[in-house]
């Protein structure tokens, strides 16, 4: 059963004042999405809150509520995912598990009421009214095409994946504990209304998804309700708990998150290999061999000194040259990431205008879905491989199979292989250069490009167009 509301008036005051100032602005001024451009859709998301404010007082540090009062913008996000939805969901063949959860808050801890196989209606409705169960939706971006505009832009914006849950929960009811996420929380509000109570993290920041007991997390710093067209962020860490309040039928919310993994620490754990290998081809103190017998030994502070040495050559190095280079994170990125919502099947998205020539005028597209990597060659599996530039992207990934994983993908088939492969393209280190000059956004001619030969830049130019990564005039 959800706890009490208590004392909602005084423990929403800070939250009712940080918001006094939005939704005074938004009734001047109604909000719609604009998807003119990643940075314009994440400023509408978050209007009146201006993105230099949020990023300066609330990313990463506190909860932002916007409570609005916009007839036109709690539309807007009720067409987002309605209760409505699901029996048509239901007919498409969703799965208990990999598509819906059926849960419920007991005592303080989560109980699952998933059945086995195919989800079917009928039932789910019965569970839903007679249970008073949360019908978690995995990932409606894979059905519904405006979740998928909102998060292919958010993508492009952040510069990470971005996934999203809907919860349904009937009145009186609660469908998960108190918890903490390791992701960066977007709210909204689609229907009905929800009570939410926030806590003081017990991990600043944290790494991971974790329960905590009513005990140990203290009393709420904030406590509110959202009504459609109100939104909500919190950092991960936040320990949160929500339950529809009585007399509210049902509520309907999505939860929009990004930022999983996506450190400072994980930045690095990924891009200090590639420092150490090239470093060392150039040093020979990396190549010097470790003391006899030290991956036997229990304590190695004797050879602390030593390392902590090549770690400061190591920074140095980096400072010099301003070369750190991140492949496995970048391609984990774009191998999953959502392709550009261009209003129909990507699949049929194909090269158009004139095929490249040397006297053509070219033009990178798809920006933000294409990435440059550096590293060894892939397909020599020499013991001394050469570095070869590698162009990532994202044109061909499948909606369908979005923030959903590798275990449920059948990866044996040819098709599940296709989605674990990147697309792209490979290309001797001497294009790099030619390659940096495409990605600079600027129109570029062909016989401009920094390679040697006519062959090599008519080579490029259409092996880019090929893939729907330039455009020709």
């Amino acid at each position: 059963m959800p706890k009490k509301r208590g004392k909602h008036a005084e423990m929403g005051m800070e939250m009712q004042v940080q918001s006094k100032r939005a939704k005074v602005e938004t009734d001047c001024s109604p909000s719609v999405m604009d998807f003119e451009s990643p940075e314009s859709l994440f400023a509408s998301l978050i209007s009146p809150i201006k993105p230099e404010v949020f990023f300066k007082e609330y990313w990463e540090e506190k909860p932002l509520l916007v409570q609005r009062n916009n007839p036109l913008l709690a539309a807007y996000y009720q067409s987002l995912f309605q209760l409505s939805d699901l029996k048509e969901l239901c007919s498409q063949g969703l799965y208990y598990g990999r598509d819906i959860n059926i849960c419920r808050c007991v005592n303080g801890k989560k109980k699952v009421l998933n059945k086995e196989g195919k989800v079917n209606y009928a039932q789910l409705k019965k569970d839903f009214d007679q249970k008073k169960a949360t019908m978690q939706f995995h990932q409606p971006q894979r059905f519904k095409e405006e979740l998928w505009k909102i998060q292919e832009k958010l993508e492009c914006y952040f510069g990470s994946l971005v996934g999203s849950n809907v919860y349904i929960t009937p009145q009186g009811s609660q469908g998960l504990p108190p918890h903490y996420d390791d992701v960066e929380v977007f709210i909204l509000q689609l229907e009905g209304e929800k009570h939410w109570r926030l806590y003081k993290p017990t991990v600043h920041l944290a790494r991971e998804y974790n329960v905590e007991s009513e005990d140990r997390i203290g009393n709420p710093t904030h406590e509110f309700v959202l009504k459609p067209g109100d939104l909500l962020y919190f950092p991960r860490g936040t320990i949160h708990q929500a339950d529809t309040p009585p007399g509210i039928p049902y509520s309907t919310h999505v939860t929009i998150s990004t930022y999983q993994n996506n450190s400072w620490g994980d930045f690095l754990l990924d891009a200090i290999p590639g420092l150490v290998f090239s470093t060392a081809k150039e040093d020979v103190a990396l190549r010097t061999s470790i003391p006899r017998k030290l991956l036997m030994q229990v304590d190695i502070a004797d050879s602390t000194k030593k390392l902590s040495s090549i770690l400061r050559m190591l920074a140095d190095r980096l400072e010099n040259t301003g070369e750190l280079r991140s492949s496995d994170m970048r391609k984990d990125f774009i191998m999953n990431r959502l392709p550009p919502c261009l209003g129909c099947d990507s699949d049929s998205l194909t090269p158009g205008g004139k095929v490249p020539k040397l006297d053509s005028k070219i033009r990178l597209q798809f920006r933000d879905h294409a990435v440059i990597t550096v590293e060894p060659d892939q397909e020599n599996s020499d013991e001394i491989r050469k570095e070869m530039v590698y162009v990532y992207h994202s044109l061909k990934n499948r909606r369908e199979t979005h923030m959903m994983g590798t275990e449920d993908d059948d990866t044996g088939s040819e098709e599940g292989a296709a989605q674990q492969t990147p697309h792209g393209l490979r290309f001797p280190l001497s294009y790099l250069d030619a390659l940096k000059q495409i990605w600079s956004g600027s129109t570029v001619s062909v016989k401009e490009l920094k390679l040697t030969s006519a062959e090599e830049k008519e080579n490029l130019a259409l092996a880019l167009w090929t893939e729907c990564l330039i455009e020709v005039y």
